[in-house]
């Protein structure tokens, strides 16, 4: 029988054991999460102040910049206070709280997106119902389906966190608490928390995916079948954001949690992880800035605004 040990606390061993870097490292995703905090709450601020910006489709996106404020403040201020520590550690409780938040604004950043395709299908596949069909009321229940959903599997799969062993190897090969290096140093319990992860992270990638897939399918259908140069033009517009946000997110969770974990794909989920954590939540504002043509308008106008007051 191995001899599991009780825990209090992990050691995360980080991105990297050198302390040039480590500094280096800090400086870097400190700004990058300044960049992540005042684009996405700028965003809110903005739709919620804008009058032309109380479409469906910015209401989603107002809820997917919540999602990422909420989605990298759960891993950064960790990272970056272990960066300057020489402990680096991590309470056995704190680590599992990390794991919830994780898994389930994970969740519901991938259903979010899905409802956001869905979205863009009944606009521009249904353009005379959409005002209809897309109430706020409807609007609200759509949004709320992804945080119940999300919450509610994440404590799931948490509770199978809970039921891994240590053995005394505590060291774990990362910047916050996931799933993935967990199985690897857990000496008990490891099979159902593998088996389940994989499974759970396949059914719900592929289902959401399929959403994707399937709405932009028509979207595509019905773009060709549009005389107007123009109109193409601005379904394309507001569709190629989303689906570089959607690109993004899913191919970096897929290379993450649909692989058994090794050695080998722990060090490369830690790397593909800076990404999803720290990078994607700092570039879906700038991404649906960039190129939505209300969003850049309403920026405009806010600056304007903004000199005429001084």
């Amino acid at each position: 029988m191995p001899n599991f040990t009780d825990v209090t606390e992990f050691i995360l061993l980080g991105l990297t054991s050198h302390q040039d870097l480590q500094v280096l490292f800090f400086g870097v995703f400190l700004v990058v999460y300044i960049i992540t905090l005042l684009g996405n709450i700028g965003m809110i601020i903005l739709i919620s102040v804008t009058p032309q910006l109380q479409s469906p489709m910015y209401f989603f996106l107002s809820h997917l910049s919540f999602v990422d404020v909420w989605f990298s403040s759960n891993v950064t201020p960790k990272m970056l206070e272990n960066l300057l520590s020489e402990t680096k550690t991590i309470s056995y409780v704190g680590c599992l709280v990390q794991c919830y938040f994780f898994i389930a604004l994970v969740h519901v950043e991938v259903y979010i997106l899905a409802v956001m395709a869905f979205d863009r299908y009944m606009a521009i596949c249904n353009p005379l119902l959409y005002g209809s069909k897309m109430s706020r009321t409807v609007c609200v229940r759509l949004i709320s389906v992804p945080y119940v959903y999300g919450f509610s599997v994440s404590l799931i799969c948490t509770l199978w966190t809970y039921g891994l062993y240590f053995c005394g190897n505590f060291k774990i090969n990362h910047f916050y608490c996931a799933d993935p290096p967990l199985i690897k140093i857990a000496c008990g319990g490891v099979y159902i928390k593998e088996y389940t992860m994989i499974v759970i992270a396949g059914i719900n990638f592929t289902y959401s995916l399929s959403v994707v897939l399937i709405s932009y399918t028509f979207i595509v259908v019905a773009v060709l079948r549009m005389r107007s140069a123009d109109g193409r033009k601005k379904a394309f517009s507001t569709c190629g954001s989303h689906l570089t946000a959607v690109t993004m997110f899913y191919g970096t969770l897929i290379f993450m949690y649909l692989r058994r974990p090794t050695e080998e794909s722990v060090e490369h989920g830690k790397m593909v992880a800076v990404f999803y954590t720290t990078v994607i939540p700092m570039l879906n504002p700038m991404i649906y800035s960039l190129r939505n043509k209300d969003v850049k308008e309403a920026v405009n106008k806010a600056i304007i605004k903004a000199n005429l007051g001084q």
